[in-house]
């Protein structure tokens, strides 16, 4: 019977929803600290810091061993391979300083972006082959939730159906792996703001990306409410000459949202998409406060929109980890204030807060 499948066990689905509603609890979100080594080289150049593993260690052990009230906004924290395993300068292992602050870890599971041959300039993820050994090993490290990102990009012929069909099923293979290992798997299907295209054309391009993706899930059975959806705001193109406001990008987001994603949801946790940190902040907050229903916790998964004034305020200095530490607080505060419509906008400023973050054809 083509229609024959199995419900996780009761014990599994209760996990997964367990973990799945942590992370997306009122006023709460994810630090994504999951760059790669040559990812984290050029925020390291940024400020002047050579890339090598002690530079990055020591970077992450700021954000990790950040005054333990950083909980009270971030619930939890994507990691790298090599960031799972480091440990801070007293022995004491990351995942512990996490796990003590009562923050989740959770870890980067994909193997980066590869080329769709017979696209045009298209991409696929790669990753899945050993991704069960590799999942089992992280639950056993400590991790309860993973993340994968596939991308897609918005052209006059793009994205493709093969693009989005192919996007699709890798993150519903992925899903079905984690959950089978214990593992919440975030899915994050990135419609990247590349382009001129305007708030309509990514908005219809976004719900048909979505749309997409849950039907790959449903026909590979994963359990609804043991994810979470990372996906992009609705942003025109970032070379589009008109100019919208966050009350419009909030509405089209919202209103893709409804069109596509079960309420059986938990949660969705955003992605910055480039914008900078106040930008993220006000278009969340924005969201929140669209007048429809939504089914679903919004909050954020956000890199460097968390980030980028922690980085300058440290500028790899020992004596500027509190610093550092401090934008950190005033940012996840800022977002879990937007996760929960009542931030001002214009109420923190940081290091960096205005800065442009996007860089054109983002990969790891």
């Amino acid at each position: 019977m083509t229609t024959y499948f199995n419900y996780p066990s009761k014990e599994l689905q209760e996990e997964l929803s367990r973990i799945a509603r942590a992370i997306v609890a009122p006023g709460k979100g994810i630090l994504a600290a999951d760059e790669s080594v040559s990812t984290m080289g050029k925020r390291l150049q940024d400020i002047g810091v050579e890339n090598t593993d002690e530079h990055r260690r020591l970077y992450r052990q700021l954000l990790f061993s950040t005054d333990p009230k950083v909980a009270e906004n971030i619930s939890g924290v994507i990691l790298f391979h090599e960031t799972l395993y480091q440990k801070a300068d007293d022995g004491t292992p990351f995942v512990e300083l996490l796990k003590k602050r009562g923050i989740i870890p959770g870890i980067k599971v994909d193997k980066g972006v590869v080329p769709l041959f017979g696209s045009e300039d298209e991409c696929t993820t790669q990753g899945l082959d050993d991704l069960a050994a590799r999942c089992a090993q992280y639950k056993k490290d400590g991790c309860d939730f993973a993340k994968w990102r596939c991308v897609l990009k918005i052209g006059k012929n793009t994205p493709s159906y093969q693009s989005i069909l192919e996007n699709a099923n890798v993150l519903a293979r992925y899903a079905s792996i984690c959950q089978s290992q214990r593992i919440v798997p975030i899915v994050e299907p990135e419609v990247l703001p590349d382009g001129d295209h305007d708030l309509d054309r990514a908005q219809k391009v976004t719900e048909t990306v979505l749309a997409a993706v849950y039907k790959a899930l449903n026909d590979h059975h994963v359990y609804l409410e043991g994810t979470l959806l990372k996906p992009n705001m609705v942003t025109a193109g970032q070379s589009c000459a008109k100019k919208y406001t966050p009350d419009q990008v909030a509405l089209a987001t919202v209103e893709a949202l409804r069109r596509t994603v079960p309420a059986a949801v938990p949660g969705i946790t955003f992605l910055s998409g480039g914008q900078s940190e106040e930008e993220a902040s006000v278009h969340l907050n924005a969201i929140n406060n669209v007048p429809l229903l939504k089914p679903w916790a919004l909050t954020f998964s956000y890199g460097r929109a968390l980030q980028a004034s922690v980085l300058r305020a440290w500028a790899g200095k020992k004596d500027n980890v509190a610093a550092g530490q401090n934008e950190l607080l005033k940012r996840a505060k800022a977002n879990g204030e937007s996760a929960v419509g009542k931030y001002v906008a214009g109420s923190v400023v940081g290091a960096g807060a205005d800065a442009a973050l996007f860089i054109a054809n983002h990969a790891y």
